[in-house]
């Protein structure tokens, strides 16, 4: 499909009640207000096409922009694009996508090292989301290396910017997920930091309890 058709029916498939759904998420700008289901089923048309990702990206509207994230090719995509992309982000749902998308990519561990550290919050939050990701992997980094995460969580939770705070305990569940000595360990460190508080803004979304997640999702396990 062409840059023009893909855009003639996103502005299509769009909705007001969608526009007004996103809007409550923190989404700005323009945008059509596409279903995920929508956006999933042109996907599967599209497939994987890089050149068409990039224009729809540098569109600047949200639903082009969550559709370049399901079908930029993590084979082809450069770090430099990738780069270019993260400076864009400006709300979380989008961030979300396109972590989900850089985890696919050969640059995984390196962007996870960058945006970790940046005090940009939606940065911030890719970052984490990319250790979470990473978390739920088995051929990812040392149990040692996630233990010295777990301790830059519990040091930099209480500071962090609202959506790398969330994005930082979805990490800290995600590690404790990992193993029985890193579960110890995260549900220790959960334990120091106490409540998360995150501002969701006017939606019903929650952020879970770390220690009740993780001794969930081990009951769930077993019972398998």
């Amino acid at each position: 499909m062409s840059y023009r058709a893909v855009m003639r029916e996103l502005k299509a498939a769009g909705t007001a009640q969608n526009r007004k759904i996103y809007g409550r998420h923190g989404v700005r700008g323009e945008m059509f207000g596409v279903s995920y289901a929508h956006l999933g089923k042109l996907a599967k048309k599209i497939k994987v096409e890089q050149a068409l990702a990039e224009q729809l990206w540098a569109s600047g509207n949200h639903d082009a922009r969550l559709l370049a994230t399901m079908i930029a090719d993590p084979g082809a995509i450069r770090s430099k694009t990738l780069d270019g992309w993260a400076r864009d982000l400006e709300n979380y749902p989008l961030t979300d996508a396109f972590a989900g998308m850089v985890a696919k990519t050969r640059f995984l561990q390196s962007k996870l090292k960058r945006w970790i550290a940046s005090r940009n919050d939606f940065l911030g939050q890719a970052g984490w989301n990319l250790v979470a990701i990473s978390a739920m992997r088995s051929d990812s980094l040392t149990d040692a290396a996630f233990e010295e995460l777990l301790g830059t969580i519990e040091r930099e939770i209480g500071s962090a910017k609202n959506r790398t705070r969330h994005a930082m305990n979805n990490a800290l569940i995600a590690i404790g997920m990992r193993g029985p000595k890193l579960e110890r360990k995260a549900i220790a460190a959960a334990r120091r930091i106490g409540p998360v508080e995150v501002d969701h803004g006017q939606t019903s979304c929650k952020t879970p309890d770390a220690i009740d997640y993780i001794r969930r999702a081990k009951s769930r396990r077993k019972k398998r």
